[in-house]
């Protein structure tokens, strides 16, 4: 997504974006930051966006470096925890030639490699390596193409919030997003959006430099999916992919 797009929705992110943290009910990913925190480490927070996970991580780490794409969301991040004394804050694209930083114990990103260029998202796998220690671990959520996929296979069969599923394309757009599906780029508010396969993922990081240590779903209610969610579909339930990774080249 380009930066024009987080620049213009920055004022109305709590209510149009998806709040990973609040959603994960289990607190998943929090635990896995947890295991790798310590007081004498520093982790840069990779798309922080409006600083959903500050809070979390500035008690934990030594060093919060904040860094987003869009000026507004940082300093809509800057003001709700102007208290944090511990956490700095970069505007920086993680999809440009060139690392913009170095030298972190961690790093968090959670839901920001989701450009449909297959060139920006290679180049923001690098730049995350490249901002690692040796040894240094990378706690990754992005959208999972299963889940996305059983999404829409539960509506099309019980025809569920039927009217907001009915869009009608021209043959000329339906060809395009048949050839992004095959990419894993679909649609979210009319935006490409990429979404990744697990075993897709798992590879992405070994060729990106990374061990895998461990790679969860996070589960959501179906309520993040549908207007009215049938009380009688509980499980499975829709989810992003975790994965833990340590850097070992």
């Amino acid at each position: 997504m380009k930066r024009s797009y987080w620049e213009n929705i920055a004022p109305e992110y709590d209510e149009e974006i998806f709040d990973v943290r609040a959603q994960d009910k289990k607190g998943l990913i929090t635990k896995e930051i947890n295991k790798i925190a310590g007081k004498d480490k520093s982790i840069v927070d990779i798309g922080c966006a409006v600083g959903k996970w500050l809070p979390v991580l500035s008690p934990a780490f030594a060093k919060v470096h904040a860094i987003d794409i869009s000026a507004k969301n940082l300093s809509i991040a800057k003001k709700n925890y102007k208290d944090l004394q511990n956490v700095t804050y970069q505007r920086s694209d993680m999809s440009s030639a060139k690392p913009p930083f170095s030298g972190y114990d961690a790093a968090l990103c959670v839901n920001a490699i989701l450009s449909e260029s297959l060139m920006k998202r290679q180049r923001f796998f690098y730049n995350i390596n490249k901002s690692l220690k040796k040894d240094g671990h990378l706690v990754l959520v992005v959208p999972s193409l299963e889940s996305w996929l059983l999404t829409r296979i539960i509506q099309h069969q019980w025809k569920i919030d039927k009217k907001l599923f009915q869009q009608k394309l021209p043959v000329v757009e339906a060809a395009k997003r048949y050839a992004d599906l095959q990419q894993g780029n679909v649609e979210i508010d009319d935006v490409a959006t990429k979404h990744y396969l697990g075993d897709e993922l798992d590879l992405l990081l070994s060729r990106s430099g990374f061990e895998l240590v461990t790679r969860k779903k996070i589960n959501y209610d179906w309520n993040t999916e549908f207007v009215e969610a049938p009380s009688w579909l509980q499980q499975p339930q829709p989810w992003d992919w975790m994965a833990v990774a340590r850097k070992i080249k």
